[in-house]
């Protein structure tokens, strides 16, 4: 929980991950492009008193992410979003064993959602079966960019993954997180572009698609989206630390969110451990739209309430105490 000013608030961090990125873990020269291209947004986007060193950002361990979210970072529950990354990894990106072994440990604070890839057609099919009886999944986080033998992407609407969809919604897995945002070297852009999205949101209107750093830089195109799917929901992982290297175009963000998708389909994350959910946290309490950007009403408390904690909780059913929930108006 954070207090400021007499207002607190519940905290949930929708999008972290625990990574092994060192030497021995990459299977190519593309692993050390993809995690020294983290390492650039990390070095670019903090503040000087948060940016770590380099092999520090390689590998952090449970111990590490427990004191940076829960001991130091305010946060009351985090979210696992893991990317596979076999192709540059030998033993995958995001760390399956360790991070669902730290859920099961600690069930009050952590949330394990796992990755499927649809080009492994029934073979994978069959594994997320499995990986939802074993990990009791809620979630799945999803990278349309990741490399698979010649492919170098594929969209949610391909046919084999209506599948692995249709296999969710029969699984119970409603929240479908999609890494649809900037970039990572040495992914394609254009694997990452949003228009798959409003496909398969008129598809699978009982199922969450929660668009991971809210389609930047495609801003504009995510919400003419969301306006119209209402099942779409934006991640803030990326577009926070704008907050402090370009306040401006964070009021921009958060502005155009919060008029074509509203306070409740909005839902924040560090993107741990590219950056840390302590000084985010803090920046977006204090953070106020410039009164000169009149086209955006300004932020209230309530709103932020809902954005760093409320929205997430409600999605996955996370125990909010209720003196620090928000009620809702009538009518709404």
């Amino acid at each position: 929980m954070y207090s400021k000013d007499g207002e607190d608030y519940f905290i949930v961090d929708a999008h972290v991950a625990l990574w092994d990125a060192r030497a021995a873990n990459q299977r190519n020269i593309h692993g050390k492009q993809f995690i020294d291209c983290f390492y650039d947004y990390h070095r670019n986007l903090s503040p000087e008193s948060e940016v770590w060193p380099y092999e520090d950002f390689l590998y952090q361990g449970g111990e590490r992410l427990m004191k940076d979210l829960f001991t130091d970072g305010y946060v009351d529950h985090a979210i696992f979003q893991p990317a596979l990354l076999s192709a540059f990894y030998g033993n995958g990106f995001g760390q399956t064993e360790e991070a669902f072994a730290l859920a099961q440990r600690y069930p009050d604070k952590l949330t394990y959602n796992h990755c499927f890839d649809p080009r492994f057609e029934q073979a994978g099919l069959d594994q997320l079966k499995r990986d939802a009886e074993r990990f009791g999944l809620k979630g799945v986080k999803l990278y349309t960019a990741e490399w698979q033998g010649d492919s170098r992407g594929y969209k949610l609407d391909d046919p084999w993954c209506y599948k692995y969809l249709e296999a969710c919604q029969e699984l119970g897995v409603r929240n479908i997180h999609i890494h649809k945002g900037p970039t990572i070297r040495p992914l394609d852009r254009d694997a990452f572009d949003v228009a798959d999205v409003d496909k398969v949101a008129t598809e699978f209107t009982d199922l969450n698609f929660v668009v991971e750093h809210c389609g930047l830089p495609r801003l504009e195109d995510f919400c003419w989206i969301a306006v119209q799917e209402p099942n779409v929901h934006a991640g803030l992982a990326v577009a926070m630390p704008f907050i402090h290297s370009r306040p401006r175009y964070f009021a921009q963000i958060i502005g155009e969110l919060l008029y074509w998708l509203d306070e409740d389909r909005i839902q924040f994350s560090s993107d741990y451990a590219i950056w840390t959910p302590k000084w985010l946290i803090e920046r977006f309490v204090d953070f106020q739209i410039p009164e000169d950007m009149t086209e955006y009403a300004p932020l209230t408390t309530d709103q932020k309430r809902k954005i760093l904690g409320l929205n997430a909780a409600r999605m996955y059913g996370i125990e909010v105490p209720a003196e620090l929930d928000v009620a809702e108006k009538a009518g709404v």
